[in-house]
């Protein structure tokens, strides 16, 4: 029995470490979830992180329990350095990643899918990767990941970037919408209507962050407790784009929504102000517009659209296959119904939570840019705000205002199928 279980180890080891050097992600990591369900999962752990050098050379250097395979490779504007790697057990220090050193300005990690885990490098200046390799424990010393990064000029960096065919990098990973309560095989269509739930961030994407309590975790909390809340009334079928701490991309989120046929998209943040820009306070509701209501909306708009660099994916894919004037003529319709939406949220959730001051916001948030799907952002408080912040951490809070979303939601399509009825 131990060895068959050390071949089954074995086994969803090379799985994974195929999934990452070849982009295999989709299907291999779904056999490896397979593989070990009945052992578990068992990922490496990295202890440690140490940064060396000047703004010549700097080298990185990350502890582990065991060798894994890693691929990098640079991006441009701004300049980064991505490691990709099996996934793995971060254990490292809370501050790690924010001290800058040589050629490293800042470095992010976590999960980026299941099965593959990422690294982003904020580069200071354009920087070629002089060497990139793992080493075996040896002597005493755990395994290591060592990353040697050289200054070099722009025109260099050019070209080491158009040799390396990355400088159109899209996210190598198949995003399907995590469905609940499947219909059974041979049973009759699912014909209700389609409510997609949102939790901002994930993975390597941290969001605002106060203490302890990552945006990530808060606002997956609230999206999970809103999809217990609306199955259990069973008049929709919901859909999470995401379930765990796993990164999705701001495109893939729109297609979820899109390739479901979504009725309603609902996503899920916290927001938070840079210090030094005063204190605010209360939840907003955010609908798509291509000119910002105000200087809050437009600056939390380019923060969130910002979250794919975080993931090192591209940012410049946009919808190329419908005309251009039948997105306009989609939209329309569709921000109406957002708009609609976005009141009935303001009317149920001021009864349960503290409202921003003006609590109905517009902006051009990419998350919400569907052309078909009524879409809305939920910012549930703002971290940076001690008393915002007691609220989605208090599991009363949380259930009186997932109720208050609940019938805005009930709200919403009751209106929907009254107006859809033909008069006599």
């Amino acid at each position: 029995m131990a060895s068959l279980t050390n071949h089954t180890q074995l086994f969803s080891a090379v799985l994974v470490s195929a999934a990452v050097l070849f982009g295999w992600y989709s299907n291999t990591a779904r056999a490896a979830e397979e593989t070990t369900a009945a052992i578990g999962p068992v990922f490496p752990v990295a202890s440690d992180v140490r940064i060396a050098g000047d703004d010549k050379q700097t080298r990185f250097i990350l502890d582990l329990d065991k060798k894994i395979p890693i691929r990098a490779f640079a991006l441009a504007d701004p300049y980064r350095v991505v490691v990709d790697l099996p996934q793995v057990t971060f254990r490292l220090d809370s501050g790690a990643g924010t001290a800058a050193r040589g050629l490293i300005k800042a470095f992010r990690y976590g999960l980026v899918m299941p099965g593959g885990s990422r690294i982003v490098f904020d580069l200071n200046g354009p920087a070629k990767i002089k060497s990139a390799y793992a080493l075996d424990p040896a002597n005493g010393q755990p395994a290591r990941l060592v990353v040697e990064l050289e200054s070099v000029d722009r025109a260099t960096f050019d070209q080491a970037l158009a040799a390396d065919g990355r400088s159109e990098l899209r996210p190598a990973i198949e995003t399907t919408a995590v469905v609940t309560r499947a219909a059974a095989p041979n049973s009759a269509p699912d014909t209700r209507p389609v409510v997609v739930i949102d939790p901002g961030h994930g993975g390597i994407d941290n969001g605002t962050q106060a203490g302890t309590e990552t945006e990530k975790s808060l606002v997956l909390s609230f999206g999970l407790a809103l999809r217990d809340r609306i199955e259990k009334a069973g008049k929709y079928r919901v859909v999470m784009t995401r379930t765990d701490d796993t990164f999705i991309p701001l495109n893939d989120r729109v297609k979820i929504g899109r390739n479901q046929s979504a009725a309603l998209f609902v996503s899920i943040h916290a927001d938070a102000l840079p210090r030094g820009e005063g204190d605010a306070q209360g939840a907003t509701i955010y609908t798509l517009s291509d000119r910002a209501s105000d200087a809050e909306a437009e600056r939390l708009a380019d923060s969130e659209n910002k979250a794919d660099a975080i993931g090192g994916v591209n940012l410049t894919e946009e919808p190329t296959d419908v005309a251009d004037i039948l997105i306009d003529l989609a939209q329309r319709e569709t921000r109406t119904f957002s708009n609609h939406f976005a009141r009935l949220l303001v009317g149920e959730m001021k009864n349960t939570a503290r409202m921003h001051k003006h609590p109905l916001k517009s902006a051009g948030f990419r998350v919400l840019k569907a052309p078909d799907v009524p879409s809305v952002l939920i910012e549930l408080g703002y971290v940076s705000n001690k008393a915002d912040l007691q609220q989605p951490v208090s599991e009363s809070w949380r259930s009186k205002t997932v109720g208050a979303v609940a019938q805005a939601i009930d709200a919403f399509f009751a209106r929907r199928v009254v107006s859809a009825v033909p008069a006599n």
